[in-house]
């Protein structure tokens, strides 16, 4: 089965976008010497890439994917981006507790993209 761009496209969209906005959020940990103020605009100015991606990456996935598919799908790529953003940018151990529960949540969106129980 082929996917076409209109399906693919807010897939790779959506993962970029997570990476920019992970590190406007995530990144300023290990800068622990720089003031707040800075911080904030600095994170302010990276994620404004990242709704330069989402925004986009929503409208043209509305054509392909119901409002609730593109949300689940976004959870999951946030958590698998964070994860490998914590573990080599963060340096923080990927523990069992944190693949269960990351588990869990793409569980979760397995089922809203099954659709309706009948």
């Amino acid at each position: 089965m082929t996917m076409n761009w209109t399906a693919l496209a807010p897939i790779l969209m959506l993962i970029a976008s997570n990476v920019f906005m992970t590190f406007a959020w995530y990144g300023q940990l290990k800068v622990e010497h720089r003031a707040m103020w800075l911080i904030v605009l600095i994170s302010w100015g990276i994620a404004f890439f990242e709704y330069c991606l989402a925004v986009p990456a929503n409208r043209i996935g509305r054509i392909a994917y119901a409002p609730s598919e593109l949300k689940a799908m976004q959870e999951v790529i946030t958590l698998a981006v964070f994860a490998v953003f914590s573990i080599f940018w963060l340096k923080e151990p990927f523990t069992t507790n944190h693949g269960v529960g990351f588990a869990l949540i793409a569980l979760g969106a397995f089922f809203v993209f099954k659709g309706p129980f009948h």
